[in-house]
């Protein structure tokens, strides 16, 4: 089993307040949060004394380049990009070569991101006259 203990970090807690201590993470999971943590059995430990521990970002509107101008950014990069400033999630605008105007626009980039994206993603669709009925009558 894997798990990874950070110790001596300034954890910002759910009801914005900070503690100094320490975090059990197994197998992806946060399973403790504590002043002090006693684990034998850790596979990784990190002290993180004068860092402050935050939980992820949500970007909520991104503008990426993939498909279409991916010599400037693609989903790979923009993705590294976001997990080292820390955002976890990001939902891409349709803005993109050809639009996400379509199911079929969409399901290419669903399927880009699943083999590139190194954070969680989700990309919105583009409502325009010509394709709203599509949209509309969509299941």
């Amino acid at each position: 089993m894997t798990s990874l203990l950070i110790r001596h970090s300034r954890i910002l807690l759910p009801e914005g307040e900070f503690l100094i201590g320490d975090i059990l993470i197994k197998e992806g999971k946060i399973v403790q949060i504590a002043p002090e943590i006693t684990e034998s059995e850790v596979t990784t430990i990190i002290d993180a004394t004068g860092l402050t521990l935050l939980p992820g970002v949500i970007d909520p509107q991104v503008h990426f380049r993939e498909p279409g101008l991916d010599h400037k950014e693609d989903l790979f990069t923009a993705s590294c990009a976001c997990a080292k400033g820390g955002v976890t999630s990001f939902l891409e605008m349709p803005n993109t070569r050809p639009l996400t105007t379509t199911q079929e626009t969409l399901d290419q980039k669903l399927q880009l991101a699943s083999e590139k994206c190194l954070v969680n993603y989700g990309f919105f669709i583009g409502a325009t006259t010509e394709n709203l009925p599509n949209l509309s009558n969509s299941q």
